[in-house]
């Protein structure tokens, strides 16, 4: 099969792809996604089989507007309305009470819920509007790899197994690590994964809001964030994420201590300082040390490039813990061997 890359003038062929059945990768403003009609039990079949994802995985659906939300969920509470109009378009995905038969059995891993979102890019909004259908579009990447946030990761994993690719007019998307998940219940507001929209900024509209461990919602799968249960963002060598707030001597004196070739993903002053040392053999800079958006942003790219090169280990600079942090932190502890 060949792979098409497409641009804005493309964007009627690719929404013919998927109409048919096919699956056609689509930029958001947090990672691409792996785009199929999310109606079609055959066409998300193939998600999870490009994918090697576990069918049990349940898929965020993605809507271009409120009608296509309404066909969808048995109900909207005060809480989502809420959400949504702060929110939406933008990286929140919702769990709302799934309308029997209105998605394909497979989208939601035999859940009676259903999590939904309106990505904050016009370019999956148009797809999604000339499609005339809500798509599943979990990222475009091989189950447990780094999340895609530019075309080329997508061929890297996809070329020739997917129909197409609708191409951002940018490098990398704009965040660069998936959405927040949250579940509306009860007069409050779980938070099932952390994302740019954060627990404070849920709390500014009144609503209370508290972060639901996954050892919790592994105890109570029927509101599980998609993903919970399985590992995820990990690049073929063991990563290492250094959260320890280590000065450069102490990364000097620890790397000296190593004999595995290493991969250096931080920030531009520990790049500087250390790419000289002979164990360091491929780096990959985000910009200022404390830059959390770019950081947060180039996460994936990171992995991604330094997966390609002849390092064995890659050792991941930490963020100050802090709420804003709290993404980049989550993604990077899942996808790591060790933390120190």
């Amino acid at each position: 099969m060949e792979t098409i890359i497409f641009n804005r003038d493309g964007i009627d062929r690719a929404a013919q792809l998927l109409q048919e059945g096919e699956l056609v990768a689509f930029p958001t403003e947090t990672v691409y996604g792996l785009g199929a009609r999310a109606d079609q039990a055959s066409a998300v079949a193939k998600v999870f089989e490009a994918k090697g994802r576990p069918s049990d995985n349940p898929l965020i659906v993605h809507i271009a507007d409120r009608q296509q939300l309404e066909e969808l969920v048995e109900e909207v509470s005060d809480l989502a309305i809420q959400l949504m109009d702060h929110f939406w378009p933008g990286p929140l995905t919702i769990i709302f009470p799934l309308k029997s038969g209105a998605v394909a059995d497979n989208v939601t891993g035999g859940k009676t819920t259903v999590a939904i979102r309106m990505p904050n890019n016009a370019l999956a909004l148009e797809l999604i509007r000339k499609t005339h259908l809500p798509l599943v579009g979990p990222s475009a990447n091989l189950s447990t790899k780094p999340s895609p946030t530019s075309v080329e990761h997508i061929l890297a994993d996809f070329k020739g197994l997917i129909a197409g690719v609708l191409a951002a007019e940018t490098d990398l998307t704009e965040i660069g690590v998936e959405s927040t998940v949250v579940y509306p219940h009860d007069g409050q507001v779980d938070i099932l994964r952390p994302g740019m929209i954060t627990k404070s900024m849920i709390e500014e509209l009144g609503i209370s809001a508290n972060y639901l461990s996954e050892a919790t919602q592994l105890s109570h799968l029927e509101v599980a964030s998609p993903g919970v249960k399985y590992s995820h963002y990990s690049p073929k060598q063991p990563v290492v994420y250094v959260a320890s707030p280590w000065t450069v001597q102490e990364w000097q004196e620890h790397i000296g201590e190593v004999s595995d070739k290493i991969g250096l993903l931080a920030g531009e002053d520990l790049v500087e300082n250390l790419s000289s040392l002979p164990q360091v053999v491929a780096t990959y800079s985000w910009g200022e040390a404390e830059d959390i958006r770019n950081a947060t942003r180039n996460l994936y790219a990171g992995l991604r490039y330094l997966e390609r090169t002849n390092c064995d280990k890659i050792y991941v600079q930490g963020l100050e813990n802090s709420e804003k942090a709290s993404a980049f932190i989550n993604r990077v502890t899942k996808a790591s061997s060790i933390v120190l």
